[in-house]
This record gives structure tokens, C-alpha cells and sequence, in this order.
């Protein structure tokens, strides 16, 4: 599946910028041959990472980003392991912590060698990806953030596992890891996929993308994340943190995401998207994550470095 094929459940004044088409380029990580979407804009003043969740890929979510990002942003959208194009030796190893770990080496790379700002854009799990990036490198300009589902909350392993059973094995799963964490899972019977969108077509079509919805994950991928600790909120040192959380989301309640975030010890800012699902598509909400991203391109900082800092 092309990226344009989700560019069509975009509200038609959306698409011709969503159908912007990025290059693809590779980064060597630890062995894994990983696929960065880019679409270079030298003039450009800041650049937005975007980070999936599960279920998701670059190609998935670069036409929501090359829609709503104005110009004068640079965009760059990474697959990480287990999703998309990259090419991940060792699928029964992956585990979350993987995820995190990556992230925060692209987002070291990516600010030592181009000093223009950097948003970190995370949609869904990505979300709080981006917060613990930013905040374990302190090289990120500003968190833009769908959702921030930090599984230190027990509601919050609820809304994110398939079943309230499997959320409550989390503990269970964290002690067979060793025994059944190699086991691979299509992720839709892990999580509950079936609340993607607020548009059946559009989670029908996340449901059958082999390089997304359609996928399968090891169960300790799955148990990593349950039982990961994220940095508490009120130790945070990262950069501001703005969520643009969907107002009608039915998988992961807006009120899951404003728990964390008035929590975090940075400035903070909520806008919910009105009238989207968890996959934001719709309107007026589009028209609010465009502004958003309008506002932060006009007023992000760069990230200030102490003498001698390489990143």
C-alpha cells in the first residue's frame, strides 16, 4: 500500500498537499537497515519527526503530516522495527525498549547534523516515544503529541491492550517473557485496532496494511510496553509539549492523555481535535492540527547547547 492510498480519507481541500510525495533514505542501526521518509527543504526554518504507533508507519501517516505542515517545515517520518520498510533482522527480539532506544540515537543524529529546530511528532504510542526522547536527549525544540498513553496507568494498559484480560496478564506476561516473548501475534489481536478511525473504511484499510495494522509483533514487544517505566512526568526536563489529542477518539480517552500532560513538569499546552477519531482525518479537528503546526513553526526555539555539547 502506497501512501497516497490513505491521502483519500483526507477531507478533499487536504489532499493535493498530502499527496506530496517523500524520498526514501536509510539509516544504519544496530544492525537493522531503517527506512526514514524525507522531503528535504533546505529553506525550511524547522523540521518535524514523526513517530507511528503500533499499527502504524511512515507511509501511513505522511499525508495526515505533509497536509497539516505548513510550508517552511521540513518533514521526516521513520519506520520503526516491526512496521513499514525497515529492515529488521530478528523480528522475535524486538522489543519496546528497542523502540525507544532507536528513536532517541535518530533524534542525536538527526540534531548534530542539521541545527535547525526539531519537533518530535508522535501519533498514538508515538506519542509518548516523542516525550521520552525528548526528554532523555534534551536535543528536541517541542513535543507535538496525539496522545500520550503512559502504561503506568492501569486505565491506560486497559485502553491499549485488546482485552482487559491481557492488560491484567501484563505482570504475567513481563515474567514468560523469556519463555513466550519470541511468539509472534498479528498486533490486531493485541490491540484493539478496531477503534482506529471513526471511519470504518479507513480501519478496515489500517487492519490489512501488511506494513501496519496487518503486521505481527512479538508478545514481548507487547509486555515491554505494558511493563515499561517512562520517565514520571514530574521529572521531565524535555522541551514544551503540546497535545493535539482527538476529542472523539474511542480507543484511548482524551482524559488519559491530560492526566500525564498536567503532570509534566515543562510548559504545556491541549487542543483537542474536534470531531476525530484516534486516527485524525476529520474535520474541524484538521483544521486545528494545521494551526497548531502554523503556530509552531513561528515560534519554536532552538534547543540551547552548553559549551562543548555535541548532542
Amino acid at each position: 500500500m502506497h501512501s497516497d492510498d490513505y491521502a483519500q480519507f483526507l477531507p478533499p481541500e487536504y489532499r493535493e498537499r498530502a499527496r506530496v510525495a517523500p524520498v526514501s533514505t536509510w539509516w544504519q542501526w544496530r544492525g537493522r537497515r531503517v527506512h526514514i521518509a524525507r522531503a528535504e527543504r533546505p529553506e525550511a526554518g524547522v523540521r518535524v519527526l514523526v513517530l507511528h504507533g503500533g499499527g502504524g508507519h511512515s507511509g501511513a501517516l505522511w499525508p495526515l503530516a505533509a497536509a497539516v505542515a505548513p510550508d517552511g517545515v521540513e518533514l521526516l517520518a521513520v519506520d520503526l522495527p516491526l512496521y513499514g520498510a525497515t529492515v529488521e533482522p530478528n523480528p522475535r527480539s524486538v522489543r519496546y525498549r528497542d523502540w525507544v532506544e532507536l528513536v532517541c540515537d535518530l533524534v542525536r543524529a538527526e540534531t548534530a547534523r542539521d541545527p535547525r529546530p526539531l519537533v518530535l511528532f508522535g501519533a498514538s504510542m508515538g506519542g509518548m516515544l516523542a516525550y521520552e526522547a525528548a526528554t532523555r536527549t534534551g536535543a528536541a525544540a517541542h513535543v507535538l503529541a496525539t496522545c500520550l498513553l503512559d502504561p503506568a496507568d492501569p486505565a491506560a494498559r486497559r485502553a491499549a491492550a485488546r482485552t482487559p484480560a491481557a492488560a491484567r496478564l501484563a505482570p504475567v506476561l513481563a515474567v514468560l517473557e523469556p519463555v513466550l516473548g519470541g511468539v509472534m501475534m498479528p498486533i490486531r489481536l493485541l490491540g484493539d485496532l478496531g477503534r482506529m478511525s471513526a471511519n470504518p473504511e479507513l480501519t478496515r484499510f489500517c487492519a490489512r496494511d501488511p506494513r501496519g495494522g496487518g503486521a505481527k509483533v512479538p508478545l514481548g514487544f507487547m509486555a515491554g510496553f505494558l511493563n515499561f517505566e517512562h520517565t514520571a512526568p514530574t521529572r521531565y526536563t524535555g522541551p514544551p509539549v503540546t497535545l493535539v489529542h482527538p476529542a472523539d477518539d474511542a480507543w484511548t480517552p482524551p482524559a488519559l492523555s491530560l492526566r500525564v500532560l498536567e503532570r509534566i513538569a515543562a510548559p504545556t499546552e491541549a487542543v483537542l481535535l474536534e470531531g476525530c477519531g484516534h486516527f485524525p482525518v476529520e474535520q474541524p479537528g484538521l483544521d486545528q492540527l494545521a494551526a497548531v503546526m502554523l503556530r509552531l513553526r513561528d515560534t519554536v526555539q532552538p534547543v540551547r547547547r552548553s559549551a562543548g555539547e555535541s548532542g
